[in-house]
């Protein structure tokens, strides 16, 4: 620190210090907030703001009362921030005094700007077990107080549970931030990663943090007591928010133990197979299928029905219950939209009494909800004749808050202002005291009014203003044109460039006495408004066990909806190992297509007959939207709402694995066939004879021989060694070859027709192999040049007719033999694949 500093720089350079060095430094100087220095250059470019110097000090300045739209930009470019503000009021001639109030990082942002209404905002942090066998893992949402912890095993398991939560932010110990499973994960997750203070992190000392937290003295009832690196991370991300972000975690009032062996396992590689949330091919979120099942009308159901859809049930009796109540709605369509009317009015009510309970928040926060509070008569009463277990449940965890709601209505006015400050928030006849100040303040602006009236008639200055500003107070302006006719008891306070300004000592005396009553009403009102926000947080758990029902509420309502619209039946649920489907649709496609029917189909899976389908036919005609479809539908079944079927009959499942789709990993050296191979398997050590493994086509990523040779190994050991339920697409017909062998395995295609050389894809399963793949014709679909497609029709048919020059070659770069019509066969006899005929017979 230079001693040539200014008392402000050498404040600013102290501050600074005490904050993470990544983030950038808010600080407050009168109406902007400034940033000086390396965080200047950030933030100018980040923001788009113009980079000054002063005495060589790169400097860059934002207006304090926008600063909501400058934070939500850095935070979505992935930085921290830390914001210092005044926190007393200037004096002249003095330092005034500044702190860091808090610090902002893409975990811990609250702004409903910033936050997506139907998504949590995950803060999360990983601790490694000794040799990486193991991970403690914990998560918090700030907006909702929503906190979970668990543990899994290596890296692939903690990937798999980042990707359902998609955290924004992973907090690590130091001192592991260098590892190579770390580097992996940072690149995997591509979320910010940050390190925090080791010792939190430790075992006994991270029990304590979380035990002091949550108010209790073991952590068996939360389901952590045999999960020490769970409650590790736990308490580590509770000292980071609570110590190093400076957060209020008071509404943090519970924590569930996240059990993997409770859900259907969903790899990464089969959510963003199956497009669960997201898709890489439409930046819509309807090509998904939460944007297909989601008919939610609450922002927290929203959020719920996401994490139900990563988190698929295993428990069989839950699952009945949810089925039971999207029943009951699906065919009481009144009762259904009279409780969907009541919930649209209600707001976020999570995110809400999580804000204010955090400290923040302001008076139309709490309208809103008083307005939600108030609807909670009418949820019970519209849930009142439902005699389901599970509904009954939820109406008694609806606590509702008559004189909560009573307080508020009679406090607030009807449409409060934003800042909490300026006053205007409490409503006349509340408070005496508070109505005696504004009504002081009141009639003394009519004073003022009567004054400005009698010294118009008494100068003659038919220009002259009561003016008002922070620095001056009240003052008479005049004109420069109408100076000479200002009286003698008027005292020159100011000259502007356009008039005079003004003051006298009767106009001084009213000031004062209407400039404290304002200061007193404003300072009044702020005080009731901190009262009435804390009689709101007092009712902080009934209000987040209320939220808490009338999400799930939500989505099975909405799921009642869905069902009666789309025509979805209910599934049975067995605790066999099958899949009975008939006349089953995609839920995902048939929404979205226009002017088509959708062509259904039915599918059986089972570890008697039909373990494992050989799915073959051209490209373009349906296998994989077949194959997708079947996964998709058992998995909605452990969802439990109603599928897109006539009938379906849904086995115990404990995971659902996919290989589909070409896709390469050059940031990694990996090419598309390697990353092929490497999700396959993944599939191959973790399938069991419980699973349901999705596969098309295995082994184009090489030549045909090698490609032909995996597919045909693959699926024996799916057969034989998992023993898992599987679908498996194919262009290699040889593989249905299979069914000779093995009774279980039975064969499938898709049909076509030929028309004057044309094929037309009928999009119906049936049993069988296909004898041909078509891909001249949908090559030509395609709109390959005329020339190029009478070309390959050659070389096939010099393949098909084994035309072969001295050395055994086909002879491709010669025309075919005139006279010679083709065979209908499709490939020839390769030595290679004699082997496995051999086998097989």
């Amino acid at each position: 620190m230079s001693s040539a500093e200014t008392p402000m720089m050498q404040q600013y350079r102290a501050l600074k210090s005490q904050i993470p060095k990544d983030a950038l430094l808010f600080f407050r100087l009168g109406d902007f907030y400034e940033l000086f220095f390396d965080d200047a250059k950030i933030g100018s470019e980040i923001l788009d703001l113009t980079l000054t110097q002063r005495n060589g000090m790169p400097m860059c300045g934002l207006p304090f009362h926008a600063a909501e739209a400058y934070i939500a930009r850095i935070i979505k470019a992935g930085r921290r921030i830390a914001i210092c503000d005044q926190v007393e009021a200037p004096k002249p001639g003095q330092l005034v005094r500044r702190e860091v109030t808090q610090i902002i990082s893409p975990g811990s942002v609250l702004d409903g700007n910033v936050l997506a209404a139907k998504r949590n905002n995950y803060c999360a942090a990983l601790v490694r077990g000794l040799g990486g066998k193991k991970h403690g893992l914990a998560c918090l949402d700030l907006s909702t107080g929503e906190f979970q912890a668990g543990e899994a095993g290596g890296v692939d398991d903690v990937l798999d549970w980042l990707l359902r939560l998609d955290p924004s932010e992973i907090v690590i110990p130091s001192g592991q931030g260098q590892d190579d499973d770390w580097a992996e994960l940072r690149k995997e997750s591509n979320r910010l990663f940050v390190s925090h203070e080791g010792w939190a992190f430790e075992g006994e000392t991270a029990k304590a943090a979380l035990l002091e937290h949550l108010k209790t003295h073991s952590l068996d009832g939360f389901g952590l007591g045999c999960a020490p690196l769970g409650a590790a991370a736990a308490g580590g991300l509770i000292h980071y928010l609570a110590v190093e972000l400076r957060r209020n975690l008071g509404h943090v009032r519970r924590i569930t133990a996240f059990q993997r062996a409770e859900y259907l396992g969903l790899d990464p590689v089969t959510q963003r197979n199956l497009d669960l949330v997201e898709t890489s091919r439409e930046a819509s979120g309807d090509a998904t299928l939460l944007g297909a099942i989601d008919r939610t009308v609450t922002s927290g159901g929203g959020r719920l029905l996401r994490r139900w859809l990563l988190h698929p049930l295993r428990d069989r009796d839950a699952l009945r219950q949810r089925l039971g109540a999207v029943g009951w709605w699906k065919e009481g369509e009144p009762a259904r939209e009279q409780l969907r009317g009541h919930l649209r009015d209600i707001r976020d009510l999570e995110r809400l009494i999580g804000r204010l309970s955090q400290g923040g928040g302001n008076a139309r926060d709490l309208a809103a909800l008083k307005l939600s509070l108030s609807k909670l008569p009418a949820v019970r009463a519209a849930l009142a004749g439902i005699d389901l277990p599970r509904v009954a449940a939820l109406r008694d965890e609806i606590v509702p808050q008559d004189d909560l709601v009573a307080l508020l209505g009679d406090a607030l006015v009807e449409e409060p202002p934003i800042p909490i400050k300026e006053g205007g928030m409490i409503r006349p006849g509340y408070r005496a005291d508070l109505d005696e100040l504004l009504a002081a303040g009141t009639e003394g602006k009519e004073w003022l009014a009567r004054l400005q009236q009698r010294e118009i008639e008494r100068t003659g200055i038919k220009t002259l203003k009561i003016r008002f500003n922070q620095v001056f107070g009240y003052y008479l302006e005049v004109s420069h044109s109408q100076a000479a006719n200002v009286p003698a008891d008027y005292h020159r306070k100011q000259t502007t460039a356009n008039a005079e300004r003004f003051i006298t000592p009767e106009l001084k005396e009213m000031e004062g006495k209407i400039l404290g009553a304002e200061e007193r009403s404003r300072q009044l009102e702020y005080e009731i408004f901190l009262s009435l926000r804390q009689e709101a947080v007092a009712r902080l758990d009934a209000i987040q066990q209320t939220a808490r029902a009338l999400s799930e509420l939500d989505i099975l309502a909405g799921w009642g909806a869905l069902a009666q619209e789309r025509d979805y039946v209910r599934p049975e649920l067995t605790d066999e190992v099958e899949i009975e489907i008939e006349e089953g649709r995609h839920p995902v496609l048939e929404q979205r297509m226009l002017g088509e029917r959708f062509i259904p189909n039915d599918a059986t899976l089972n570890t008697a007959a039909q373990r494992l389908t050989i799915l073959t036919g051209p490209n373009m005609a349906g296998k994989s939207t077949y194959i997708r479809q079947v996964a998709l539908i058992a998995l909605m079944a452990h969802l439990g709402t109603y599928v897109p079927a006539a009938r379906a009959r849904i086995g115990a499942l404990d995971r659902i694995f996919t290989r589909v789709g070409a896709n390469d990993d050059l940031s990694r050296g990996q090419s598309t066939f390697m990353v092929e191979m490497n999700e396959t398997a993944n599939i191959l050590h973790h399938a069991t004879d419980r699973s349901l493994v999705i596969l098309d086509e295995i082994g184009r990523g090489t030549s045909t021989f090698d490609g032909l040779s995996i597919a045909w190994a693959v699926a024996e050991h799916l057969h034989d060694q998992a023993r898992a339920l599987t679908l498996f697409a194919t262009h290699y017909h040889e593989l249905t070859e299979l069914a000779l062998s093995r009774p279980s395995i039975q064969n499938a295609c898709v049909a076509v027709r030929e028309w004057n050389d044309e094929v037309i894809f009928l999009r119906k399963i049936i049993p069988g192999g296909a004898d041909k793949s078509y891909g001249i014709q949908v090559a030509r679909l395609a709109g390959l040049p005329p020339s190029v497609v009478e070309r390959a029709k050659e070389v096939l048919r010099i393949l098909e007719e084994e035309q072969l020059d001295e050395s055994g070659k086909p002879r491709l770069s010669q025309p075919p033999k005139n006279g010679k019509n083709p065979s209908k066969k499709i490939v020839k006899e390769w030595s290679q694949f004699d082997l496995f005929k051999q086998e097989a017979s």
